[in-house]
């Protein structure tokens, strides 16, 4: 078996010059539960169910994971030269609602995130748990759910083309 280490794909940018980047987000909140964002050129708003004019703040949680799930898929096959066609993304995260409304000792965000990535491709099986490990070792909003603490469960799938 081949060590894990070994199996990592070459950095893409030289290791040994930092690359920093900041990240800008404008935001109001007009003393309720909605915010309206800036992201660049892009409005995004959050909002709670109740009065649903936006996904939850967590909801946004999960969906940036999803995002930077297909933007490192996309990265590491490039890296790879790994031929798909297509990823399916499926998400749930589990919540106790108790730990945001103030309850001691009750974590206020996820326990656990389970995904499902279902990859379309023809590669051999031994290059998709290659693509699947470099993918996991490189999400950056993957790590961040892992150094808080969440369970993050994947079910990888590789689907024929």
């Amino acid at each position: 078996m081949t060590d894990y280490a070994d199996d990592l794909l070459p950095p893409s940018v030289d290791p040994t010059k930092k690359a920093l980047g900041i990240r800008r987000v404008i935001a109001r909140n007009e003393a309720g539960t909605r915010s309206v964002m800036m992201v660049r050129d892009h409005v995004v708003i959050t909002d709670e169910k109740e009065s649903n004019t936006g996904p939850t703040p967590l909801e946004m949680c999960l969906s940036s994971l999803l995002g930077c799930e297909g933007v490192i898929i996309n990265r590491c096959a490039e890296a790879m030269q790994f031929k798909y066609s297509a990823v399916d993304i499926e998400g749930d995260g589990e919540v106790d609602q108790r730990g945001s409304r103030g309850v001691q000792g009750v974590r206020p965000y996820f326990n656990w995130v389970k995904l499902k990535i279902r990859i379309h491709t023809d590669e051999p099986q031994d290059r998709f748990e290659r693509l699947t490990r470099n993918v996991e070792y490189r999400c950056p909003v993957m790590n961040l759910f892992k150094s808080a603490d969440v369970d993050v469960q994947i079910d990888w799938v590789r689907v024929p083309s």
